[in-house]
């Protein structure tokens, strides 16, 4: 088989973004039949369709989704090369590194480890990008090549300490699919993860309010109840959700007007005003784990391998 040339990675990459060879095309100076005669000689040296043409444009199939992931890491490893090789042995990072995280991550975690980053090396350029831990979430990310970290709520664990299982609904019985990456996801030539942080969850109910536990429920699509679902049907006061909000921070703006309850991470109640009350759950409630997701080739890239330090630094 022969190998794919970096103007065909770029091919592939372009199709799968744009959705189509014509936007494909415009994207990269190309013309249509240029981009269609790169991608039937990469399928060829492949041996594998890689997408599938209809009239809505061309879609990834299951091998083209593949291809094209590992095709993103790959020319990104082309793009930090120099980088890598004038700051070896010399103790400088320049280049840009891309980060995804959560919205609360984002918010409490990367600044100040960035603003220690950039002081030590001012040629880091970071881009940070917010992705709701959702589906893929940001280990997706990672994985399709469009980050170099991510930060992701790794594995939770109930009172026993024992993995949860990962992959759906939310607290209190939702049925949307969170981003926590499986312990697996970190075998070899797979996502490799490292642990951060763990935090507790705590109730947060309206400041002053004299039984918060009879309020109604409210919950966030990327809440990780479900990764300790055992710990939440133990409890027959939490009922099901009556308010499911887009993130955390408009839950806990709710509950601070007097519209219910919420189970929330530490993170999220870093945001607590005086308008709410938070109570421990006890040593039995449950924590989750937060962490940084990478790929084996990245892990050994000066400016992860910095950030990862920093990040560390900030939580030990």
């Amino acid at each position: 088989m022969a190998d794919l040339s970096p103007q065909e990675l770029r091919v592939l990459a372009a199709v799968a973004d744009a959705g189509g060879f014509s936007a494909a095309g415009a994207a990269l100076g190309l013309t249509q039949s240029a981009v269609s005669h790169s991608v039937r000689g990469s399928e060829a040296k492949v041996g594998a369709v890689l997408f599938e043409r209809g009239r809505a444009g061309a879609r990834p199939t299951p091998a083209g989704e593949r291809a094209v992931a590992l095709g993103r890491r790959i020319l990104r490893m082309y793009e930090v090369l120099g980088a890598e090789a004038r700051g070896a042995g010399r103790d400088t990072v320049a280049g840009v590194l891309r980060i995804a995280a959560f919205r609360s991550a984002a918010l409490h975690l990367l600044p100040p480890a960035l603003d220690r980053l950039t002081a030590r090396h001012p040629g880091i350029r970071p881009e940070v990008r917010v992705v709701r831990e959702l589906g893929a979430g940001t280990a997706g990310e990672v994985a399709a090549g469009r980050a170099d970290l991510g930060i992701a709520t790794l594995n939770a664990t109930g009172a026993t300490g024992a993995t949860g299982a990962g992959g759906a609904g939310g607290a209190g019985g939702g049925s949307g699919a969170t981003g926590s990456v499986p312990a697996e996801a970190a075998a070899p030539g797979r996502l490799l993860t490292g642990v951060l942080r763990e935090e507790a969850y705590a109730l947060v109910h309206p400041a002053g309010h004299p039984d918060p536990k009879t309020l109604p429920l409210l919950d966030w699509d990327e809440n990780c109840g479900s990764y300790t679902r055992d710990w939440w049907r133990a409890q027959d006061w939490i009922p099901r959700a009556t308010v499911k909000a887009e993130d955390d921070g408009m839950v806990l703006t709710m509950v601070g007007r007097g519209l219910g309850m919420a189970i929330l991470p530490e993170l999220s109640l870093r945001e607590a005003t005086d308008a709410v009350d938070i109570t421990g759950l006890g040593p039995s409630g449950p924590v989750r784990r937060v962490g940084y997701v990478t790929t084996p080739e990245f892990a050994s890239t000066l400016a992860v391998r910095a950030l990862i330090r920093e990040l560390r630094a900030e939580e030990g």
